[in-house]
């Protein structure tokens, strides 16, 4: 389907080709609604960014027809393992321990780019403008006009925290920016060499990190934090440093991408705005400690599209959307957020000897008893919605 002209009412345009806008319009175009994308980029962007598909996410990634091929391209994790940095303490757990609950007990890692790509093969031909940055919204009771020039009966905004929809909805972003800056990097090395499982949570409040298997090529993320006072264009010259207390051995290495960002936890004041919807980062946030952004996101993208289709074809009334909105909402902050900001506290942050001393034995705890175990993990699939409104 030939992108729309200026003038031209579409269904739906979707602002951001990240992987929650192109879930987005692959399950809309899928119920036969039409939707344009538009991406600032000249094309999808590979820097290092999520990679993590939590065992909730894969039966929505099935329904869309990409899973078979995700799983393809990425690893099945089943094994994790806490280590406390000060003391050298390994502690293992596996998702095995979800047998019972469903098909899949594993996650799978796949950079968010390789998704992108996956759901990109799979939408009409011409759907996505590249290089089409959104500079302005106006809207009425029955249609949005983005640019002055493209008109659909609705428009969302999954184009980042940055989001220039949000920011022309002028929206707040409620919430926080954390003072320290993660610093994601890709590189070729033997972990497994030095026994290392395929997730790995360093716990310290210096040399705490998250080092995960990206692919059998030997690729693994390896994620710290660092001061955000320091100089962003000067990070690529203090990995070195960074690394000698995260790879272990001490052998030659090979850093293949890097990317340092600042992490928030901020929630817009709606995700919906008249014929305007948020998802994914533009309408939510968070720290990635834990996986928790990402999966947020695809549980967004999966509810909306029938949600929305169903309104569009006029199944449903649109207040469906505003049920949509609160909840979604609703899940991050009561949820999403606190999760991922104590994930966060425990692995990179805690400074307090008897707090982390109790953190480590609370995490004894768990992962030695099946029930708690099982209970844990299935917190993600809490954060899906309940159903969908349409």
């Amino acid at each position: 389907m030939p992108a729309p002209g200026a003038g031209t009412l579409t269904d739906v345009l979707i602002a951001g080709a990240g992987p929650v806008g192109l879930v987005t319009a692959l399950g809309l175009q899928r119920a036969g609604v039409s939707v344009t994308v538009l991406e600032a980029e000249p094309a999808i962007v590979a820097s290092p960014r999520a990679i993590v598909y939590h065992w909730p996410v894969l039966p929505g990634l099935e329904r869309l027809g990409v899973l078979d091929e995700v799983e393809a391209r990425g690893i099945r994790k089943q094994d994790y393992a806490f280590r406390v940095h000060e003391t050298g303490e390994v502690i293992s757990y596996s998702t095995d321990v979800l047998a019972d609950d469903t098909p899949r007990p594993y996650n799978v890692h796949l950079g968010q780019d390789e998704l992108a790509r996956i759901v990109l093969d799979r939408l009409d031909e011409g759907t996505v403008q590249w290089s089409t940055s959104v500079e302005s919204v106006t809207q009425d009771g029955e249609s949005v006009t983005v640019n002055d020039g493209l008109r659909a009966r609705w428009l969302i905004g999954a184009d980042g925290a940055r989001s220039a929809v949000r920011r022309a909805l002028e929206l707040p972003f409620e919430g926080f920016t954390w003072p320290e800056r993660f610093v994601a990097t890709n590189v070729f090395y033997d972990f497994e060499a030095h026994g290392y499982p395929r997730a790995v949570f360093q716990i310290d409040p210096d040399h705490g990190a998250i080092i995960v298997k990206i692919d059998d090529a030997g690729r693994w993320r390896v994620t710290y934090a660092e001061d955000a006072s320091l100089p962003e264009e000067t990070v690529a010259e203090r990995i070195p440093k960074a690394y000698e207390s995260l790879l272990p051995g001490g052998e030659p290495y090979e850093l293949d991408a890097h990317a340092p960002y600042r992490m928030h936890q901020r929630a817009a004041q709606t995700f919906r705005s008249g014929r305007v919807l948020l998802a994914g980062d533009a309408a939510h946030a968070t720290n990635p400690t834990g996986g928790l952004g990402l999966t947020g996101g695809l549980f967004d993208a999966f509810s909306l599209a029938p949600t929305l289709a169903s309104v569009v074809l006029e199944r449903t009334s649109d207040d469906a959307l505003d049920a949509w909105a609160d909840e979604r909402r609703q899940i991050f902050l009561e949820l999403t957020s606190p999760a991922a900001s104590e994930n966060k506290r425990v692995v990179y942050s805690e400074r307090d000897p008897e707090r982390r001393r109790a953190d480590v034995e609370a995490i004894r705890a768990w992962t030695s008893d099946r029930d708690m175990l099982r209970e844990r993990l299935r917190f993600t699939s809490r954060l899906e919605s309940s159903v969908a409104h349409g």
